[in-house]
């Protein structure tokens, strides 16, 4: 009997030492500053990804972190229910995740999470689902700077905007204005918070 539970016992120290060692070491690494990704299994690097960190105004936090949970298929119950496939959560509310909104994949866009193309971030989901229990998650590097807009492009918002105020002044006021007795026919003067034309 007690041979039979030493034999037992072995053969599950092998089975359990194989599985520790099937399992690779995965580090993900995310450069704010770059805006980019870099992922390494085992020490060696073997994927380069564009990210899109934290917009001015919210913030990714920075740090070393495990992965708390996986979702292939997660809505954000804060931001509009907004899908965020393959999301690998890593701290609180944040996580790594698919996002449909491509274009802005490159450059900081998101409330805080750190966003993938999706077909990215399913290459990802599965490495860390197969390697959960060797996994960190390093973020660092700046986060967004206050964006700056050139003179010419804010001029061009202003003139769209007090162009588009003056069209709303024009509709609610041209019926009544040309309806008053003894009054010029025709459109009502510029309001005055418009200002002297430059």
């Amino acid at each position: 009997m007690l041979h039979r539970l030493t034999t037992v016992a072995a053969m599950l120290a092998v089975l359990l030492g194989s599985a520790t060692a099937a399992q690779a070491s995965v580090t993900i690494t995310v450069n704010k500053s770059a805006q980019r990704m870099s992922v390494s299994v085992d020490g060696e690097h073997r994927y380069s990804w564009p990210v899109s960190t934290a917009r001015y105004g919210y913030t990714t936090p920075n740090g070393t972190y495990r992965p708390q949970r996986l979702a292939r298929h997660w809505y954000s119950r804060k931001y509009h229910n907004s899908p965020m496939p393959y999301s690998i959560f890593f701290t609180g509310g944040y996580a790594i995740h698919g996002s449909y909104e491509t274009r802005y994949i490159g450059r900081p866009a998101s409330h805080g999470c750190i966003r993938l193309y999706p077909r990215n971030a399913a290459t990802l989901f599965k490495l860390v689902k197969a390697n959960r229990g060797d996994v960190r998650i390093v973020v660092k590097g700046a986060g967004a700077s206050r964006p700056h807009y050139s003179h010419r492009r804010h001029r061009q918002r202003v003139v769209r905007e007090r162009t588009r105020r003056y069209r709303h002044y024009r509709a609610d006021n041209y019926s009544a204005y040309n309806q008053a007795p003894g009054r010029y026919y025709g459109p009502p003067p510029v309001p005055f918070f418009f200002g002297p034309p430059r």
